[in-house]
């Protein structure tokens, strides 16, 4: 039985509830059994309108779900969660509690989805007036959605928290969670999940951190009946005609794979912001910080921002890596790299009337390449996987120099000893260049199965196997190579030096210092130990 959080017909809690310290109200789960049971909450729960239909899933048989993190990105992918019939969304969380100070791609865009999504041509996110952002925003969401489902009954069932810990010790019995937080969030949140045997959809990364990447990844092998999924395999392209290239010899052995992104497509910065800014009101700085270092707050760390940040982000390929690679390391069985080679761009300024290279270690660089060097695994050979990001692309191959044309802002390229297959980012769109043949192309691919079908049906499949206590394919576990990858990219290029990597001691053998990048220094309270 799911909790199902409403109002009685007089406004009113009904008997029973319990109230969060920001005042919103909850229903224990085994009180809830124990009364409906009576009868005595039957028609203030689940009015007789809504019992019934077609798609009708009755309030005990979905699955409840707390939503982390109501920025920007976070709205976008709450809105198709909300018409999934299997899951009611019981509590937002945010640090930040009014719609201050957020970025987006466009000025109106969200603000005109959320409207169409709830039925309110008028709404506005209050705050500055710009963006829609903040727990306020999503716990009217929530309820205005769900009340006009209800056929406007003034639905209140979703509770608002700012502290993440504070909704895991109130929201006892939610049974999963979706994590849309900044990056260096995702893995102390799922790992706090986990441990309360919660299931978790959570968007890239696992974590900035490989050691804590590890120790998620870990504790969901432990629990093989707590479904964890990582939100971009729905959106992973098929390796299924290249490898057929490949298995057949069309390219020879397979030496290289080069992967590129036109990312970042936000600012990155090459200094530390050294201007003093006010924290927004209603924005708990402590709680954004959450595990990270104490620092004075500045606008350019959050929102859109916080990905180009080594501490809060991870990087352009963090962002990217994960929608176009997670498929060629499945179908190219690659594991844990043994050298990673960065290449980066750096940044000038001047010392009085003398030049300087800032020495950074905390941003991510205007554009880079990062080299991995895979072992032979089985019957594959050792093979290479190259990164580009900021505008860098690999060296345009002669093949598409005899046809006048130029690789694309973002792609992927196959490079084996007898030709290359080049295709779109997410591997759409292959074509074979052998030599003294023409270019082959393939028919054109449909990305994975699960990302065919529209994002509700994505959402339902995880509800699914939610409630059957059964693992699909997108697990963290799952990402465990991937997660590898972006973190060693983040580390090299902090670094910026040659790294050699010892799988099985997960150390750095040949910069000892460079191990300081693969784990985290949890603030006091933060510890995944305790949290």
């Amino acid at each position: 039985m799911k909790k199902e959080l409403t109002q009685n017909g007089n406004g009113l809690p009904p008997s029973g509830e319990e109230k969060s310290e920001n005042g919103a109200s909850h229903i224990d789960r085994r009180k809830f059994i124990k009364t409906a049971a009576t009868g005595a909450l039957a028609f203030s729960i689940v009015p007789r309108y809504v019992l019934g239909g077609n798609g009708y899933v009755a309030p005990s048989d979905k699955l409840t779900l707390a939503y982390v993190g109501c920025g920007t990105q976070g709205f976008r992918e709450l809105l198709p969660l909300l018409a999934v019939n299997d899951v009611q969304v019981v509590a937002v969380c945010d640090p930040n509690k009014d719609a201050v100070g957020y970025r987006d791609w466009s000025p109106n865009g969200l603000k005109s989805e959320i409207r169409n999504a709830i039925g309110k041509p008028d709404w506005n996110p209050g705050g500055d007036n710009t963006i829609p952002g903040g727990r306020d925003n999503g716990k009217d969401i929530v309820d205005t959605y769900y009340s006009n489902k209800r056929g406007g009954d003034n639905f209140k069932g979703c509770n608002a928290y700012a502290d993440y810990r504070e909704l895991l010790e109130k929201e006892k019995d939610v049974d999963a969670v979706k994590i849309m937080t900044p990056d260096h969030l995702h893995g102390l949140f799922a790992i706090a999940a986990l441990k309360r045997n919660k299931h978790v959809l959570m968007h890239k990364p696992v974590s900035n951190r490989l050691l804590e990447g590890k120790t998620v990844i870990e504790l969901a092998r432990q629990k093989p009946n707590i479904v964890t999924h990582l939100v971009p395999w729905d959106s992973n392209g098929s390796m299924d005609q290249v490898m057929e290239w490949i298995n057949g010899g069309k390219i020879g052995k397979l030496k290289e794979v080069h992967n590129w992104t036109n990312r970042p497509v936000w600012p990155q910065f090459p200094t530390l912001p050294t201007e003093t800014v006010p924290v927004p009101d209603g924005l708990n700085w402590d709680l954004w910080l959450g595990p990270e270092a104490d620092r004075a707050y500045s606008p350019e760390y959050t929102n859109m921002f916080f990905r180009g940040w080594y501490d809060f982000g991870g990087g352009s390929m963090a962002d990217m890596g994960h929608y176009s690679l997670w498929t060629v390391f499945n179908a190219l069985q690659l594991t844990s790299p043994e050298v990673i080679e960065p290449n980066l761009t750096h940044f000038v300024t001047m010392s009085g009337v003398v030049p300087h290279q800032v020495r950074n270690d905390f941003s991510f660089p205007m554009g880079s390449s990062v080299r991995f060097k895979y072992p032979k695994n089985g019957d594959r050979p050792a093979v290479d996987l190259v990164w580009y990001d900021g505008g860098i692309r690999p060296a345009l191959p002669d093949e598409l120099i005899a046809n006048n044309e130029e690789l694309p802002a973002e792609g992927m390229m196959f490079v084996g000893e007898k030709g290359k297959i080049l295709s779109g980012f997410n591997i759409q769109n292959p074509r074979l260049f052998s030599k003294k043949k023409k270019p082959v192309s393939a028919p054109t691919q449909a990305i994975n199965s699960y990302a065919q079908n529209k994002m509700v049906d994505a959402l339902t499949l995880f509800a699914t196997n939610c409630k059957a206590g059964t693992q699909y394919p997108g697990s963290f576990p799952e990402a465990e190579g991937l997660t590898e990858a972006v973190n060693f990219y983040a580390a090299s290029l902090r670094s910026a030096h040659l790294l050699k990597y010892d799988a099985t001691a997960r150390q750095i053998t040949n910069i000892p210092d460079a191990n300081k990048y693969l784990k985290r220094d949890y603030r006091t309270g933060w510890d995944p130990a305790t949290i």
